[in-house]
Parts: structure tokens; sequence; C-alpha cells
């Protein structure tokens, strides 16, 4: 019986190992056949097991010979393009490449040639469905699908992205900022004009991307503590806005939105039933936030729906959860609309979308600003130009957004981006159906259907042979694409022009079709500028994404600086006695540990700190700054 079992086990290994090399050599065989350079890893760095392992194998991959190694290791780690730059492209010579394992090929670029000619032609290179289907969770949406389901999804989705609405979020965006400074500074702040170091910036930008997202998208009036509920809130709307849970739930609603993507990992991976018997304070916390969060949803859409039948319809913001409903039971009711799965599955994703993403580039802008003081009197002089010390209530979305998008407003907001895009990769494929063929510097290659191919966004931003560079003045690195220079938008193009090509998907699926820049800026070559994605398939929300973040920079720096807190070095009572020169050597400590912890942001659906990390920041009235004015910094 032992001798049986035994010989069973080593033939299922040697079976194993025989798949795997033949799988290896017939897959390095397509690779040369594309005429790209390859390199051959033993496992692809998409594969699920190993991504969810890979901070255990890679320590103990490094233990052995660096030879054996060096030369592919560094594509293993999911965000080695943000984490390592140029580096591995230059040691390659080359901006598109393979990676060939056992289980298949899997193709990486920073050329802006080879992503335009990806972005425009949806229907020879969709999306990889595949690595999105742990996002279906709470029901398909406009993200997990493609073909006829995703142009479903995308029409009923996209009818709420317009410019009326995007004046609405422009409103809501200042209301929640003076709300996020209230907090911030407290009656104490306010007397003195400065806020206490603040080390939970990630935390409180996530709450106000919440707040704007539950108005604008589903006409909820998220509180900041302190805050009352309007009067004439409707009492089906206001159980969700209370900062206490309601009778039959046990945390509030803004707060199981928070919990379940804090631990959306677990939420996606491990099976309900699991979560709710297994004996662990962390996974019955996990079951606590996926179940408040769904009974909430179905409790919310039970109250849309019941409006539509009703024939009721809500004013409020954009409110996306009733449009969508509208196409399920309202008069209006569409044989394509959406079910009551897939309307919550796609308020699911507009929630992760319309919050987390918006959340962390204010949180990595505010930092940068931070740690580029003159970067942020640019921003803030031209605030003065454009509003002066008027009230922030009285601006006008339309008199006003070209013209903060075309100022250092917008140079700003575009630099974050550039540096520390939402996402580090964007995932697409050949389609199954047939073979494609693109163009590299005029050559063109074939690439075998089904082929995975990864978009690398932060990568291709930082590509000196699609942006005007110089050497650069912070590193003395031979460019300045490392740098956060807001006034690089101030550049003239000295590099290339537009690729042309023809897209494959000429249909009308609504949202915003303007430039994602300004045309009074850098325009980038098509390709090289991609925070949003491009094409068809670009992110459906980037307009209202742009409208907050110009609304939130202009209201915070029209009364207020950020600095980097220094309470690590120095005391307060030690800075009063210091002289500028002993100043700009304190701020120069804070400054090398902020670029430090800006470097290790790591994926987890979103570019984001981790594990706890912050980088401790203060707001301080203008003119009561005591490290940001001195000429000398930066």
């Amino acid at each position: 019986m032992v001798l049986a079992l035994s010989a069973t086990v080593g033939a299922l290994i040697a079976l194993a190992v025989y798949s795997a090399v033949s799988g290896l050599r017939s897959n390095i065989l397509k690779a040369k056949k594309t005429g790209l350079k390859y390199i051959v890893l033993p496992v692809s760095p998409i594969n699920i097991i190993w991504q969810l392992t890979y901070r255990i194998w890679m320590p103990l991959i490094q233990l052995l010979p660096k030879a054996l190694w060096e030369h592919w290791l560094f594509v293993m780690h999911p965000d080695w393009a943000y984490a390592t730059g140029q580096t591995h492209f230059d040691r390659l010579g080359a901006e598109t490449f393979i990676c060939v394992s056992p289980g298949g090929l899997l193709l990486f670029t920073e050329d802006a040639e080879v992503i335009h000619q990806i972005t425009q032609r949806r229907e020879a290179f969709p999306k990889d469905i595949a690595l999105y289907r742990v996002l279906a969770i709470f029901g398909e949406n406009v993200l997990t699908t493609e073909g006829p389901g995703w142009r479903r999804h995308r029409k009923l989705t996209a009818a709420s992205f317009n410019e009326k609405n995007a004046a609405s979020t422009f409103s809501e965006s200042i209301k929640q900022t003076q709300g996020l400074l209230s907090f911030w500074l407290g009656s104490e702040g306010e007397e003195k004009g400065t806020t206490k170091s603040i080390t939970s910036l990630e935390h409180d930008t996530l709450t106000w991307a919440l707040n704007i997202i539950s108005y604008v998208g589903f006409g909820l009036r998220l509180l900041w503590p302190g805050q009352e509920i309007p009067k004439d809130l409707d009492p089906n709307m206001a159980k969700y806005c209370t900062l206490k849970p309601i009778a039959g739930h046990t945390m509030t609603f803004p707060d199981s939105i928070t919990k379940t993507l804090e631990k959306i990992v677990p939420i996606m991976l491990v099976p309900l039933p699991l979560l709710r018997f297994l004996p662990f304070k962390y996974t019955r916390s996990v079951y606590e936030a996926r179940t408040n969060y769904v009974q909430y949803m179905h409790e919310f859409l039970q109250d849309k729906s019941k409006e539509a039948l009703e024939g009721k319809t809500n004013k409020t913001g954009m409110d996306l959860m009733g449009s969508l409903v509208q196409s399920n039971y309202g008069p209006q009711r569409k044989e394509t609309g959406l079910t009551d799965v897939e309307i919550l599955g796609n308020a699911f994703i507009m929630f992760v979308a319309g919050h987390e993403t918006t959340a962390n580039v204010l949180h990595f802008a505010l930092i940068e600003l931070a740690t580029n003081p003159i970067a942020q009197r640019l921003l803030q002089a031209d605030v003065d130009k454009l509003f002066g010390d008027s009230d922030p209530s009285t601006w006008v979305y339309e008199q006003s957004i070209n013209k903060m998008m075309g100022s250092h407003i917008g140079a700003c907001i575009n630099e974050t981006l550039r540096l520390i895009p939402p996402v580090t990769t964007i995932p697409k494929a050949v389609t199954p159906i047939a073979d494609q063929t693109i163009t590299v510097k005029g050559k063109p290659h074939v690439l075998h259907a089904g082929l995975s191919v990864s978009i690398l966004p932060v990568s291709v931003a930082r590509n000196p042979r699609f942006w005007p560079t110089k050497p650069s003045e912070k590193t003395g690195a031979p460019t300045d694409l490392d740098d956060f220079l807001p006034e690089r938008w101030y550049r003239t193009r000295t590099v290339g022009k537009d690729f042309e090509v023809e897209t494959d998907d000429k249909d009308d699926y609504g949202g915003f079709k303007g430039l994602d820049t300004s045309d009074s800026l850098y325009r980038p070559i098509r390709g090289s500028y991609i925070p949003f994605s491009d094409g068809p398939r670009s992110c459906l929300g980037r307009r209202i994404a742009i409208v907050e973040m110009n609304a939130v920079f202009a209201v915070i720096f029209q009364k207020y600086s950020v600095e980097l807190a220094v309470d690590e070095w120095a005391s307060d009572e030690e800075v009063a006695k210091m002289s500028p020169a002993e100043k700009r050597a304190v701020y120069a400590k804070a400054q090398d540990k902020a670029n430090g912890i800006l470097k290790s942001a790591t994926s987890v659906l979103t570019l984001k700190l981790h594990g706890g990390t912050h980088v401790p920041v203060r707001f301080v009235k203008r003119g009561a700054e005591r490290f940001v004015n001195d000429q000398e910094l930066a």
C-alpha cells in the first residue's frame, strides 16, 4: 500500500515536472517568434499564488548566488516598475519585453507607441478579465466584464458622468474640504493657526473622498465628527449618515465601507462561511465588515427601488445608484437594465474607484508639496491670482475649472499622477480569437492569441524618450523624470509627435471625452501619460477625480500651507530657537525620510502606504509657516 502510494506520488511529481519543462520549452519558442527580448522565469509574476506569497519566497531566493537570480527576480515583485524606475529597462535595452514561464507569456511595456496601439484597439487587446474576477465578489460590474456585457454596463453607468454632475462634485468637494480642515484644526488649531502633527493623513483623505462619492454618487450626506445631520434630509437616507450604528448593525455605514475596503484581500479570497467560523479576532472583524456592508447596500437598494417604483427621483448629486436602479425599476425601465446583483456590483466598484484612488492621489500630493516647498509656493501664488480671499462657496465651476487646470494647481495634480499613479500596472491581453501585430519602433511583431499584457503607466511617464528632460538638480541623475517638478508642465514639447492608431471600437459609450490635462499646459504624447488608462476602457470617473483634486487644492492652499512634521528631530521649542540654517538642516532630514517612505508604497488594488507607515505633516495658516517660506529650501 505504502509502495503504491509512493509510486503514485512520484508519478504525479514526474508528470508535473515534465509538464512544466515542456510548457516552458514551448513558450520560449513562442517568445522567440515575436522577435522581442525575453527573460525566462520559474513562475509567472501574475500567478495568484505567487502574488500572495512573494514576500516569503523573494528573500529566500536572494540567499542563492546572485548570478542565479539578478537578471530576472526584479520582475517578480508586483510593483517593480514603481520601485526600480528605468533601471531594468536600461539594462535590457528594451522598452517592451516578454517574460516566459511554464504557465505562459507576459508582455511588459513602457513604450508610448505600443501602449497607444493596445489601448485604442479594445477588441484586439481586451482587458485581462481573469485578473479582475475577484472584484466581482458583490456582483458583475463595469470593471469585471468584457464584450457585450461590458457595453451594457458601460452605457448604463456612464450616463451619470457629465459636466452637470462634475459641477455638483466641485461644490461638494469644497464643502468636504472645509469639513476636513475643521476636523484637522479644531478650535485649538484655529486659534493657534496650526494643527498638531497629523499622522492620520491617509485615513483622513480616504474619509474626505468617501464623503464626496457618497454624496455625488449616492445622495448620502456623510458627516465629519462634530457635524449634525441636516434637518431636511430624507429620513430614509439619514440612517446611512449617522455616526452611530443603527438597529440591526454593529457599525455605521461609512465604517462598513472603510473596513470592507481595508480588508478587501481576505474578503475576496476567503469563502464567507470560513470567515464566519474561523476562531480568530481578525477574521471575525473581516466577516463583520463584509456583513454590515452587504446588509446596508441591500437596504439602500430596497430604498432606491421603492423610490423608482413610486416615480420619485433624487435630485442630489449624480445619484449613480438611483440611475442604475431606474434602469430596472423605474418607468423608463430598459430591457437591458441591470439586475440587483449587478447594481450592487457596480456600486462597490464606484466606491473603490471613486474613493480610494482619489484619496491616495491627494495623500501623496500633499506629502510631495510639503516635501517640495517651492512647488507649494507657486501653487499658492496661482490660487491667489484666481480667487484672492473670496469665499470658496461662491466659486463657480464653469468659470473656474479650466483656469485651475491650466494653473500650477493643475500642474501639481498632473505631476503627482505622473509620478505616483493610482495603479502601476494596467492588465490587458491579446484576444484569444487571433494573433495580433504591434509595431515597435517601426518594426512589426506578432503576438500570439491569449498572451497577457501589462501596460506600465508609472514607467512610460518616466521614459525620457517621450518626455522633455534635463539633468536633475536634486539628485544629479542624468534626467529629472524621477523628481517632483510641476513646472515641467510648462515646458515646450521637444520630443516626437502623437502616434496615429485607428480604433477598432467606434461606439459612443458615454462619459467625459476631453483631455485629462489642460490645453494650456504641456501636452504629453498619446500613450505616455495614462494615469486613468486610455481609449474606450479608460476610467469613467477621471473627470470627477480631476475636479475633486482641483477643488481641494484651491481650498486648502488659499489659507494654509502644509509642512512636514519634524517632531522626530526637534520639539516646537527647539525649532523656535533655531537659525535659518538649522531649520533647513532639520527639515532636510524630514524631506529625506518622506521621500524614502513614498518609495516604499505598494499596491493592494491601488498604490498606497501599508503597515501603518505614514509621513506626519502639519497644516499651518499662511504667514505662520516655520519652514516652507524659507527661500533656500528645496
